[in-house]
């Protein structure tokens, strides 16, 4: 006999999958790095929906000048609903890059997400993380909001593998994603529903 804590769970430094039969067009087919998760509610990143601008267009935007060719080919992507005029950049955590910037979120024992201009300044001049994913936009939940959905079948939870943000095709994220669980999405339901 298995008793249910009361203690609020913490997926931050999780992706949350969304199953096949999400009707929410902006997370239908998606991964999303969770930045935060509390008791106020959650945060995240869409980590596989390319929109149409790279970085380099990005970069042009703010006035910056990206001098690594390697990052300016990279597609910037949809990180969510919320504030899709803001950026975000996901990055891998080096201690110099610790108390660096102006605005960084830690996410226990997972990656750093910056909100400030100065991550993209860094980059500019060719310094800064080796590894970023940068969106516009970001997804937030109220308070319950997530748990209720994830009560209703909505999505998937597993710990996050930096390697599928940064490493693995676009569009192999979602697969591989599942696999960390085991599931060929094949094998996954269109329907909602209980056991």
């Amino acid at each position: 006999m298995s008793v249910m804590s009361s203690a609020p769970f913490n997926l931050s430094n999780q992706f949350l999958i969304a199953m096949p039969g999400m009707l929410d067009s902006s997370f239908a087919g998606t991964v999303v790095y969770l930045c935060e998760h509390s008791e106020r509610g959650a945060l995240g990143l869409v980590i596989n929906k390319p929109i149409d601008i790279n970085l380099k267009n990005l970069f042009d935007k703010v006035e910056l000048s990206l001098e690594r060719a390697e990052l300016a080919v990279q597609p910037v992507f949809y990180g969510g609903p919320v504030q899709t005029e803001r950026g975000f950049v996901l990055h891998d955590r080096r201690a110099a890059d610790s108390a660096k910037y102006n605005s960084t979120l830690s996410v226990p024992g997972g990656l750093d997400m910056t909100t400030s201009k100065d991550v993209l300044e860094d980059l500019a001049n060719g310094s800064g993380p080796a590894r970023i994913l940068v969106t516009l936009g970001y997804s937030g939940w109220s308070a319950g909001q997530l748990e209720d959905e994830l009560g209703r079948n909505g999505w998937l939870t597993v710990d996050a593998d930096p390697a599928i943000i940064f490493d693995t095709p676009v569009e192999q994220r979602y697969e591989r994603a599942l696999s960390l669980l085991g599931i060929d999405p094949r094998m996954l339901s269109q329907e909602a529903g209980h056991a």
